[in-house]
């Protein structure tokens, strides 16, 4: 593991909840609200555990963690 390694894995997180996670932080960024009210359904039938929803917090808390890409402004018109 390396001086600025950001994965912190726990040994009792569930892989599978925290990519699931990852993809509802990544539908949420970018307003993609059909997306997320599937995962929503999707994690909703699946959770059974308090570390089930520990790591779907996690896998959001780590795509939230990268700062989103600035955008490019409007451009320019040249006279």
């Amino acid at each position: 593991m390396g001086l600025f390694s950001r994965k912190t894995e726990e040994p009792s997180s569930n892989p599978a909840m925290t990519e699931l996670g990852r993809e509802f932080a990544i539908a949420r960024r970018h307003g993609d609200r059909k997306t997320m009210r599937r995962i929503g359904r999707q994690y909703s039938d699946t959770a059974r555990t308090d570390t089930d929803a520990a790591s779907f917090q996690r896998g959001q808390q780590e795509y939230d963690s990268i700062p989103p890409v600035p955008r490019f402004g409007q451009r320019r018109r040249r006279s």
